[in-house]
């Protein structure tokens, strides 16, 4: 019978080594005193500027909150609220037409889109709207003819080119110029691969446009329009020179009118387009982060 020897002890652990100081020592945050410095700046600028607007009597601040909420003032609004809406939606019709002409291969629908798009982005939109607005001058009546016939239907120019329609076509018109440029590049910022695929897959062109290359195309093209759209909005201004009381106009005949009360005026003329600017950006931001669902970037 034999017997198996066993070790009589395990070998010692090596000792550990002497801990770092440097280790237990708190991490202390970086002091940015430039950056506290710059803060401090401007901060005190702006509270001297918000005390200089509260403060100063020039801005007259009790007429601002007549003025405000006064009937020809919101009844004006309410012009520039429908004269933008109208030519927005004409406008990206038109402009997606433009874009798909653009993106076209027959070269005489190409060469069509593109003289549309450079004209009347070369055109100054002031230039524009009075020429519309005058266009009785050039044709006194529209119709339908037979070519080389009679004519079936005519109409007055001047009877139907009234100040609120000769706007909205001359907003269209140039609306749909800026418009098709930025939805043809929402377009082709689409990956081709993702057009192969869904040829692959067999769908039908207006499938492939509605599932494939519209989603992706609309988180270009959202911020693009909509700074176009807030363009719009400042630009409706001009149809005061078509004879239309928008708010721009009703605010140029109450500061001409109430010469005591300019600066209030204009200070809700102001008030107006700010607020209309800002409502149109939340809506960019909501809409943006609807369409970016899936390609935010992941931390």
């Amino acid at each position: 019978m034999t017997t198996t020897a066993t070790p009589a002890t395990a070998a010692a652990d090596p000792p550990a080594p002497p801990e770092d100081p440097l280790a237990t020592r708190r991490v202390a945050p970086r002091r940015r005193y430039g950056r506290w410095l710059v803060t401090a700046i401007v901060l005190a600028l702006t509270v001297e500027a918000v005390r200089a607007l509260a403060a100063n009597p020039a801005y007259q601040w009790d007429r601002i909150s007549y003025y405000f909420t006064l009937d020809v003032v919101l009844d004006a609004l309410l012009v520039t609220l429908e004269v933008t809406a109208v030519s927005a939606v004409v406008g990206f019709v038109g402009g997606v037409v433009l874009a798909l002409g653009r993106m076209s291969g027959n070269p005489l629908v190409n060469a069509l889109s593109w003289f549309y798009i450079w004209f009347f982005r070369s055109l100054p939109l002031v230039v524009l709207l009075i020429i519309i607005f005058n266009a009785s001058l050039f044709f006194p009546q529209i119709g339908i003819n037979v070519p080389f016939g009679p004519s079936l239907v005519s109409y007055d120019v001047e009877g139907l080119l009234v100040p609120f329609v000769a706007a909205v076509v001359g907003l269209s018109l140039n609306e749909a110029a800026f418009a098709a440029e930025i939805i043809r590049g929402g377009l082709l910022s689409v990956d081709h691969g993702q057009i192969e695929a869904a040829n692959a897959l067999g769908l039908s062109p207006w499938r492939r446009l509605r599932q494939v290359v519209l989603p992706q195309a609309l988180r270009s093209i959202v911020p693009g329009y909509v700074n176009q759209l807030i363009g719009l909005v400042k630009a409706s201004s001009l149809v005061y020179y078509v004879s239309l009381v928008d708010l721009f106009g009703i605010v140029y005949q109450l500061e001409s009118t109430h010469v005591s009360d300019k600066v209030a005026v204009l200070l809700v003329g102001t008030a107006w387009y700010l607020l209309i600017a800002a409502l149109l950006s939340v809506l960019q931001h909501y809409v943006e982060r609807h369409y970016s669902r899936g390609w935010e970037v992941r931390s």
